[in-house]
C-alpha cells in the first residue's frame, strides 16, 4: 500500500523535508568520499594487517628504556632550554593509537603554551596534507621549539610512551582525534598497529610528503611490517633526523 504524499510537494505525510534532505546529502557525501577512495589509492593493496605481539610490545619497551637511559644527558639538556624559554617543559596530548584508543602522548613543549587556541585564527594558513595542521612559518612555535622540530628533538619524550606500551620505536604517526574523525578507509588502516616514534612517513620525507603519499607508506608499512622491516626504519632515521628534511 502506497503512503500518501503531499500534493504540494510530493513527500509522504509526516515527513521532515529538511531532515530528508540531510539525509540525502550525508549518503551523498559518503558516497563522494568512497568513490575518491576508491580511484586514489587503487593501488595499495587491500591485504591484512601484520601486527606485533606482546613480545614484540616488551621489546620495544626495554629498547626504548636503554635509548632513555643512553640520550638521557640530551634530554636533560633540551629540558634546561625549553625551561629558560619560558612555561612546562612537557606537552601532553591525546592521540589515538591501535584500535582507536586515545592516549596521552609526551613531547618535548616547541609552541606557545595557548598553541591550541591560536589553531583556528591560522586555518586559512594551513599548508598541511589532508586532515594535518602545519604551517612552515608558524608563529606558534618558539625559538627553542624551532631547533627541536627542525631535528626531531621534540619527540624524545615518546620514548616514554613506548616504554608505557601504547607506542612502538617505529609505526604510523599518531594522530588526533580529530584527523582520525576524517579518515578515508584506506587511512584507517594505520590505527591496526600502535604507532611510532618513527616510520616510513619519517624517512621518506615527513611534512614534504602529500597526504595520498603519507597514507600508502602507512598502509605499505601495516602490510609489510616485520621486525627487520623496523630495524631498516630505525637506521635510516638517523639520516633523515640529521638532515632535517620536511621538519616543521
Amino acid at each position: 500500500m502506497t503512503a500518501p504524499t503531499d500534493k504540494r510537494t510530493g513527500q509522504p505525510l509526516g515527513a521532515d523535508p529538511v531532515a530528508e534532505a540531510t539525509r540525502a546529502t550525508e549518503a551523498a557525501v559518503a558516497a563522494f568520499d568512497a568513490a575518491v577512495d576508491t580511484v586514489e589509492f587503487a593501488a595499495v593493496p587491500a591485504a591484512p594487517a601484520r601486527t606485533a605481539g606482546r613480545a614484540y610490545t616488551a621489546l620495544n619497551a626495554v629498547a626504548a628504556l636503554l635509548l632513555i637511559l643512553l640520550l638521557a644527558p640530551v634530554m636533560l639538556a633540551v629540558a634546561v632550554a625549553v625551561k629558560l624559554d619560558g612555561g612546562p617543559v612537557f606537552f601532553r596530548q591525546a592521540r589515538v593509537g591501535k584500535g582507536g584508543t586515545e592516549f596521552g602522548m609526551l613531547k618535548f613543549r616547541s609552541m606557545v603554551v595557548d598553541a591550541e587556541a591560536r589553531l583556528a585564527a591560522l586555518a586559512a594558513r594551513n599548508q598541511g596534507a589532508g586532515p594535518l595542521f602545519k604551517m612552515c612559518d608558524d608563529p606558534r612555535v618558539t625559538r627553542v621549539g624551532a631547533v627541536l622540530r627542525r631535528y626531531s628533538l621534540d619527540e624524545l619524550p615518546q620514548l616514554f610512551n613506548v616504554v608505557a606500551g601504547t607506542m612502538h620505536l617505529v609505526g604510523p604517526r599518531p594522530a588526533l582525534r580529530r584527523e582520525v574523525d576524517a579518515y578515508c578507509t584506506t587511512a584507517r588502516r594505520r590505527l591496526a598497529v600502535k604507532p611510532g616514534l618513527t616510520g616510513l612517513w619519517q624517512v621518506s620525507g615527513r611534512s614534504d610528503l602529500s597526504w595520498a603519499e603519507s597514507i600508502r607508506l602507512d598502509a605499505e608499512y601495516v602490510q609489510r611490517w616485520s621486525p627487520l622491516l623496523d630495524l631498516s626504519i630505525l637506521a635510516r632515521t638517523a639520516g633523515a633526523v640529521t638532515r632535517g628534511g620536511g621538519a616543521y
